[in-house]
């Protein structure tokens, strides 16, 4: 059996098991149909994103972590659709390969559809692409595509909302996430560097912890209270993300030692020999979701985060001024 064949074989199964009976189409088809359920929506708004893993891929690749690709792939979207209010419908994967290994495919394959059942999306389909000449032969990429859904007058934008004496409260990362990893990767450019121990295990462990979704805590929150904004923390941090969002007449203080830094992010700092600025402006130090919520929800919107088992933190606050995130 062909390598291809032996892969759809494979992941057949593992998709099939994120279905539900909106989905009527299989493997067969050139193109995925999911059947729109609107009937309780009055102004449906498909919500879409598309993202990658970027260069952890190559630290994934190196120590055979490929289930951690499909997982941070499908956070990565999934989290950028959950700021705007959306329930992630279906999610579509390119995954593109030097040689296919149908092994190692259905280890990607099996990462994605573990997040996607977690968060009730239909894993719909994709595409393998086999491409010698453009990557090595054990080199795997990969980039994903998430559709959701959202009422026309629920949709989040944050320029719209968000007012003066807000509150900014953070969410905790997992970790690193999926941003920062080519310069990681010039600070620790050997197996052995990575290999050496970090809090009782490999420091490559560390890094690979997948991306942390939002999607239960934030979908709760979104029946009970209302949000003003959402910020997933992703490359630039806090300053570029924040600011995305942000109306032009109000200003947001970002009060950096209210936030919980983790301790990864300080022996990145150490070991990199890297300035404040360039830490900020890169990872997300311990910051994975924003929420921007009106001051009086504040004790109510916290205690109910700390029901659902997050471990929420206040560590800023929206003012009047020139547009700008403002950390000190």
């Amino acid at each position: 059996m062909k390598e291809n064949h032996k892969t759809i074989y494979k992941i057949n199964p593992i998709l099939k098991k994120t279905y539900n009976n909106k989905i009527l189409s299989t493997l067969d088809h050139f193109a995925a149909f999911y059947k729109m359920s609107v009937y309780s929506y009055k102004e449906p708004i498909l919500v879409s994103g598309v993202d990658g893993v970027g260069t952890k891929l190559r630290l994934a690749i190196n120590f055979k972590r490929y289930e951690i690709i499909g997982k941070d792939c499908f956070a990565m979207c999934a989290n950028d659709v959950l700021c705007h209010g959306a329930q992630p419908l279906f999610f579509l994967d390119y995954l593109a390969c030097g040689k296919l290994d149908s092994n190692i495919a259905e280890k990607i394959i099996k990462g994605l559809a573990t997040s996607c059942q977690k968060t009730h999306t239909c894993l719909i389909g994709g595409e393998t692409a086999e491409m010698p000449g453009i990557y090595q032969e054990k080199d795997y990429d990969i980039a994903g595509f998430c559709v959701g859904i959202v009422e026309k007058k629920n949709i989040i934008y944050g320029k719209n909302s968000i007012k003066d004496g807000d509150i900014l409260i953070g969410l905790p990362s997992s970790g690193v996430h999926s941003n920062g990893f080519s310069l990681i990767r010039k600070i620790f450019d050997t197996e052995y560097l990575l290999m050496k121990e970090f809090q009782k295990k490999p420091f490559y462990e560390t890094l690979l912890i997948p991306t942390k979704i939002y999607h239960d805590t934030i979908h709760i929150l979104l029946k009970e209270f209302l949000i003003h904004g959402l910020v997933h923390v992703t490359g630039g941090g806090i300053y570029e993300n924040l600011l995305r969002i942000l109306p032009n007449n109000l200003l947001a203080k970002v009060y950096k030692k209210k936030i919980p830094i983790l301790p990864v992010f300080n022996y990145i700092q150490k070991k990199g020999i890297l300035s404040d600025q360039e830490m900020w402006n890169t990872f997300n130090m311990g910051v994975g979701m924003i929420i921007i919520v009106s001051v009086k929800n504040k004790y109510s919107i916290f205690h109910r985060l700390r029901c659902l088992g997050e471990q929420p933190f206040i560590f800023g606050k929206i003012v009047k001024g020139e547009k700008k995130v403002f950390l000190k």
